[in-house]
């Protein structure tokens, strides 16, 4: 006599049905990708022809990354938690990611910032080739010299008298720019204090909808940061946070890197009417990268 069947039974079916067919959807995705990859190849080569430079491509895509996940937060429901969903994606699109091409990540982790690399690694994922280094400088020069895909560096802060963001104020073409901020998809179980970093990577700033610009802007000579508020303001790129360094003599020659609430590129016309506002004081402005407006989760995975 058989066992009698238990209520459970049909619902551990159905279970691994939804399983085999999750399964057979990732798969059916990486065959997708690597034809996307095969495609990118094909492109990259034709412009390189075209262009007499032929360059190794870079299939990062920080911005089409972030709409992704906006989306799925957009439309997502039930007790499922939402930030497990975006770790789950933030896994599959690195590993999609890697079957396009070579990828590496290079962090700045020293042995008494470690909470960097977890945040790292939630970004990135766990199967991703990352290498720890001793300097936000080393991280830029991994990145410049093609040993890594991707760098992460801390947030700037305001307080640093040797910033290694005024390395990325250049229009060097291998000069790495701002791609993201870390945490994007809510803080997880890392180590160690609340860290922000930023991705950096040779790979063009692109926008989302939601976004903030990183503007590199040296000036001849001093200007308070007050005026330099405003002037930014009247040119309508609304300032959120600045950092100055000032090469040798605080009232000489200044670099600003000034974050902005909006999407700026080379060609938007409020970079030409912020420089006419300064007048005489000599003025280069850099784009320095930015990043897509991380989501924001009620609460993170280190509280209960």
């Amino acid at each position: 006599m058989p066992p009698p069947k238990s209520p459970l039974d049909d619902l551990r079916r159905e279970i691994d049905h939804i399983d085999d067919t999750i399964h057979d959807l990732l798969m059916r995705r990486a065959a997708v990708v690597e034809r996307v990859g095969v495609v990118k190849s094909q492109i990259e080569a034709a412009e390189g022809q075209v262009s007499g430079n032929p360059q190794t491509p870079i299939y990062l895509r920080p911005a089409r990354e972030a709409v992704i996940l906006r989306r799925l937060m957009a439309r997502h429901a039930g007790s499922f938690p939402a930030m497990a969903v975006t770790r789950m994606w933030r896994e599959m699109i690195t590993a999609f990611t890697r079957l396009q091409g070579p990828f590496a990540v290079a962090v700045y982790a020293p042995e008494d910032r470690r909470g960097f690399w977890d945040v790292a690694r939630d970004h990135f994922g766990s199967v991703v080739p990352m290498t720890a280094v001793n300097s936000p400088a080393a991280a830029i020069r991994a990145v410049s010299e093609g040993t890594a895909t991707v760098g992460v560096v801390p947030y700037p802060a305001e307080d640093d008298a040797d910033p290694w963001w005024r390395f990325l104020v250049s229009s060097d073409a291998r000069t790495p720019r701002v791609v993201a901020r870390l945490p994007f998809a809510g803080r997880g179980n890392a180590r160690g204090e609340d860290r922000d970093a930023l991705a950096i990577a040779l790979v063009p700033h692109e926008p989302t909808g939601d976004d903030r610009t990183l503007l590199g802007i040296e000036l001849g000579h001093d200007l308070s940061r007050g005026r330099l508020k405003d002037h930014l303001e009247t040119s309508g790129l609304a300032p959120t946070y600045f950092c100055t360094w000032h090469a040798r003599d605080p009232s000489g020659p200044s670099i600003h890197l000034v974050e902005v609430a909006d999407f700026v590129d080379h060609t938007d016309p409020r970079l030409a009417a912020f420089a006419g506002r300064l007048g005489e004081i000599p003025v280069r402005i850099n784009i320095v990268g930015g990043y897509a407006v991380p989501l924001h989760f009620s609460h993170d995975a280190r509280k209960v």
